[in-house]
């Protein structure tokens, strides 16, 4: 195998483990930013169950003030 020909090959090499380390890196940013975003989603959730749960007892005692 010629000098060039093995650069090459190692060139190649490099730049592919080089996109890999990248690529680890961004899927680990991907998954701390689901993780934040489940995060604020299980939050949102939360607080419109609470508002629900007013909206649900405002309407239960409408209902029975309406029966007396």
């Amino acid at each position: 195998m010629s000098t060039e020909l093995f650069n090459q090959l190692e060139q190649k090499v490099t730049n592919a483990v080089e996109a890999i380390e990248m690529l680890k890196m961004e899927a680990e940013e991907l998954r701390e930013e689901n993780a934040r975003l489940k995060q604020e989603h299980d939050e949102w959730e939360r607080r419109l169950n609470g508002l629900l749960s007013k909206f649900q007892e405002l309407e239960g005692s409408d209902a029975s003030a309406n029966v007396s």
